[in-house]
């Protein structure tokens, strides 16, 4: 099991953990298998992603979508470190902050 960006995620893939809106109410519980309508609940309920039966790994490199490359996300990492010079950049939270910040550069950029 791995959590997977909900861009990412396909029709029949099968959750191996509930997924929760952002005030923690369980939208869909684990082992439903993921139909057209369940992606657009949870783009509308705001999920960003999801815990995927058969996705091995937590590697954030494994969360990066397709059409974005990694030497532009890295770049971008190093152009948003400076804003986070005050912080823990060790700890999960701003790890992800961080991961999420430069993707979003990325994929702002290119639009």
């Amino acid at each position: 099991m791995g959590k997977v960006a909900i861009e990412n995620i396909e029709i029949g893939m099968v959750l191996a953990g509930d997924v929760q809106d952002r005030s923690g109410r369980m939208l869909l519980g684990a082992g439903a298998e993921l139909t057209q309508k369940h992606l657009v609940i949870f783009r509308t309920w705001g999920v960003l992603e999801a815990d995927i039966a058969g996705q091995g790994s937590n590697d954030p490199a494994d969360q990066i979508p397709v059409d974005v490359d990694p030497l532009e996300l890295a770049a971008a990492e190093q152009a948003l470190a400076p804003l986070f010079r005050h912080t823990n950049r060790a700890h999960p939270a701003i790890i992800e902050l961080m991961r999420l910040s430069a993707l979003r550069k990325v994929q702002h950029a290119t639009v």
